[in-house]
């Protein structure tokens, strides 16, 4: 969802720089905040402070106020990424079915499908709290596909970030990447790719929904 249904990564990383330095004093760079953005919200706590560093009710402090000032921030620019309004309907009158796969918690997942009214595209939506392991373990995309009635290798993933197409590619899933928060070259060593695309405007996608 987040970076390849709407491209919001800026303000999740803008967020967490804040969060990380000033609220927590971390003394990272923004490259160092961006390489984190990935899995659930408590293990990019953990991998940054250690799992010690804050009782349950502090993380959950912390989760919470992170996503609170995130929606605050991002709310005036939100939208969909360009060609993917068509790009929803087309799949829709061809009854493929679609999923939500997202290490994203359910309080950001409603915020964005309520607010852009997209709800009804998706046979299923998995969210940070419906799986054990996040992402790159496979069973955010596993659990998406079972619950679609869709074998894996008949799935094809979107993801924008390197760790999400590892857990495509754990999956064993195809995947198409989205380049609004990292560069062509950040996925040069996976072999599932189908596709390097900016937005859904780009012409090779018109092959997965004929």
């Amino acid at each position: 969802m987040n970076g390849t249904m709407i491209d919001d990564m800026k303000y999740h990383t803008e967020i967490w720089y804040e969060m990380l330095n000033k609220d927590l004093g971390a003394s990272m760079t923004y490259e160092q905040v961006k390489l984190q953005m990935y899995g659930k919200n408590e293990e990019l706590l953990e991998r940054v402070f250690g799992k010690s560093r804050f009782t349950p009710e502090e993380m959950n402090h912390y989760v919470i106020e992170k996503e609170k000032r995130y929606q605050k921030l991002y709310r005036p620019h939100m939208k969909l990424i360009d060609g993917l309004d068509i790009f929803f309907k087309e799949a829709a009158n061809q009854n493929i079915p679609m999923s939500i796969g997202s290490a994203a918690g359910v309080f950001n997942v409603d915020y964005i499908l309520d607010n852009l009214n997209l709800r009804h595209y998706f046979k299923c939506i998995v969210c940070a709290e419906d799986v054990k392991e996040s992402k790159p373990h496979p069973e955010t995309f596993l659990l998406a596909a079972n619950s679609m009635g869709v074998e894996p290798e008949n799935c094809i993933v979107f993801e924008d970030a390197p760790k999400g197409v590892e857990c495509a590619q754990n999956a064993g899933m195809k995947c198409v990447v989205l380049t609004t928060a990292h560069e062509a070259k950040d996925f040069e060593k996976y072999d599932n790719l189908l596709a390097i695309v900016k937005d859904y405007t780009d012409p090779c996608l018109k092959a997965l929904t004929v």
